[in-house]
């Protein structure tokens, strides 16, 4: 924890699919939470909201700074800002 007690940056790392039985799809969410339970339950409502039908969720853990590219820059501005931030990319199969 920071001295102003401000909570971290958390990350979750999976895989997503729109249908059950499609394509899968990378997935890094990113959240500001109080704590672990919290934040995979956002990140799992978000997802749902998202219109995913599935979630496989590998890791958590707390952003080590500031990410250096686009578009995570964006999505861990936007989880600073009290957004749940999702970020898709293409899996080899």
């Amino acid at each position: 924890m920071n001295d102003n007690d401000e909570r971290p940056v958390t990350i979750i790392t999976g895989r997503v699919w729109k249908k059950k039985g499609g394509k899968p799809e990378g997935v890094h969410v990113m959240l500001v939470a109080p704590d672990d339970d919290s934040a995979v339950r956002r990140a799992l409502e978000s997802l749902a909201a998202e219109g995913y039908a599935e979630a496989e969720l590998d890791q958590i853990g707390d952003m080590d700074g500031v990410p250096d590219e686009e578009p995570h820059l964006s999505a861990f501005q936007g989880a600073l800002e009290g957004e749940v931030s999702i970020v898709t990319f293409d899996v080899p199969i």
